[in-house]
């Protein structure tokens, strides 16, 4: 009965987010609810919720202020260079823009924060999304499934879980996988590849003219061009002139306006987004309001006499936090504290940086406690632990010398449905004892539990997704609908190079 209830209460949230007709703060909150009481264990609602929120309230503290802290980073100007260089590579060719996204993305994973490469990728590629009216979901799925490829770094999470579970040396489990994990980036590059190659037909080829007058370096026309700034407000040139790479630019006075173009194929703008003015195409899309912030490298905020000091203290934050010299919600309202202080040492100055990252740290913070509710039932009701111990027991008894290939294959739709925690924990000990029985290695166990967390970086129970999908301004059931699909098949071109290298 449990079973069922945990199976038909995630896919009721998961349709109804979807199809859009709940919000996802309602959807993590009334379902699991509803659900409690169909289990026949409503009075315990409350304490479920207590212990469910308990469980999250460092996680939300974390998100807080880190995305104040990053926030900060960004307005001062700490990754313009990094920026600069991914613009530069992306031009105005939204084949490159997506590239750039996935690249960016994987190079700030390295931090193993799922939260802080949202916000930068989110903060650097927006902007230039919206110019050039290209898909943010494209972003969204790009940015997360690059990021849960990276994930299993071993201070990234899931490798220290599996190997804490296993009592096995995490360098033992994750050195070997990353032939495996190493081609499932490299695919993470040529979806990203074949995606952009999609939003170029959609909205063709675009590119900056010589002599704009504004600056020699392209990226810094592209950050300009993306900005609200004064010097985007008041320049000409600080628009985005631009032709197709095929034909002449079209004759913006004809009377006539054509249709827009279609989305390709499984890529799906998002609403309202369409080219900027002064970004020109033969097809004549509707210019965009530009109403959105960009990284104008005019803006006020920027502290280049600090820069170092911005950089040592990140490195020092991020030293602190693999070697874990203090708790990371800790950590992070320290170093916040001293990025606003150094930074901004004027009280007004201040509180205008922190109103300006409230809405997305209310967002952020409203998400994961909405998503302590949905977490606590699973956990409380003992949903959770009935519906692995089915799948568990749905292994026939002739896959016992396949555990490690049942184990990567359950880890898909287990790190989905679940915390890392809950199946690092609480499923992992149980298919290791069983491959063991059939002499499988628990090494590689481990190794194939690793495989599902390009899907599990979507995963509804994530509070990383939403600071994505928050900043991105995008529906989360859109990017679910769009993300899941491209994000299991990265999972499994992982599980099947770790197969064919032997190293599963």
């Amino acid at each position: 009965m449990l079973t069922f209830l945990g199976f038909a209460m995630i896919a009721t949230f998961l349709v109804l987010i979807m199809l859009k007709k709940m919000s996802p703060i309602a959807a993590l909150v009334l379902i699991p609810a509803l659900f409690c009481v169909f289990a026949g264990q409503g009075a315990q609602l409350g304490g479920y919720v207590i212990d469910g929120v308990g469980k999250l309230a460092p996680t939300a503290a974390m998100l807080m202020f880190a995305i104040v802290y990053f926030g900060v980073m960004i307005d001062v100007g700490l990754f313009d260079p990094i920026v600069r260089g991914i613009l530069r590579f992306c031009r105005a060719d939204p084949m490159r823009v997506v590239v750039g996204t996935a690249v960016l993305a994987a190079i700030v994973s390295l931090d193993g924060d799922g939260s802080t490469t949202f916000m930068i990728t989110v903060s650097a590629m927006y902007p230039l999304y919206k110019r050039l009216g290209m898909s943010l979901v494209v972003m969204t799925g790009v940015a997360a499934t690059a990021n849960g490829v990276m994930n299993t770094l071993p201070w990234g999470g899931p490798t220290a879980r599996a190997a804490t579970a296993l009592k096995l040396d995490a360098a033992d489990i994750f050195v070997p996988m990353i032939p495996a994990l190493a081609v499932g980036l490299l695919f993470v590059f040529v979806l990203a590849y074949v995606l952009g190659l999609k939003e170029r037909r959609r909205l063709g080829l675009l590119t900056l003219p010589a002599g704009t007058g504004r600056s020699a370096d392209p990226a810094e026309e592209l950050l300009v061009a993306a900005g609200t700034g004064p010097a985007a407000a008041t320049s000409p040139e600080a628009s985005l002139p631009s032709a197709r790479s095929t034909g002449p630019a079209p004759n913006t006075a004809a009377p006539h306006t054509p249709a827009p173009p279609a989305p390709a194929e499984g890529v799906t703008p998002a609403e309202g987004v369409t080219p900027a003015e002064g970004v020109t195409r033969t097809e004549g899309i509707t210019p965009a309001e530009d109403g959105f912030q960009g990284l104008d490298p005019h803006r006020p905020t920027l502290r280049p006499r600090l820069y170092w000091f911005n950089a040592g203290l990140t490195v020092a934050l991020l030293t602190a936090m693999i070697m874990e010299l203090l708790p990371i919600p800790v950590l992070f309202l320290l170093g916040a504290a001293l990025a606003l202080t150094v930074n901004f040492p004027h009280m007004p100055d201040q509180k205008a940086r922190i109103a300006a990252h409230a809405e997305n740290v209310l967002n952020v913070a409203g998400m994961v406690f909405a998503a302590a509710v949905f977490t606590g039932v699973l956990t409380g009701t003992g949903m959770v632990k009935h519906m692995a111990d089915w799948l568990v027991g749905a292994i026939p008894e002739g896959m016992g010398p396949h555990m490690a290939l049942v184990t990567g294959l359950l880890s898909l739709p287990l790190t989905y449905f679940m915390s890392n925690d809950g199946f690092y924990f609480g499923v992992l000990p149980v298919l290791a004892e069983a491959g063991a029985a059939h002499g499988v290695s628990p090494l590689e166990i481990a190794r194939a539990s690793l495989v599902g967390q390009a899907l599990h970086m979507s995963s509804p129970l994530v509070p990383a997704v939403y600071v994505l999908v928050g900043m991105a301004k995008v529906e989360f059931g859109d990017h679910t609908r769009f993300t899941v699909k491209w994000a299991a098949l990265t999972s499994l071109v992982v599980l099947a190079a770790g197969m064919l290298f032997g190293i599963i």
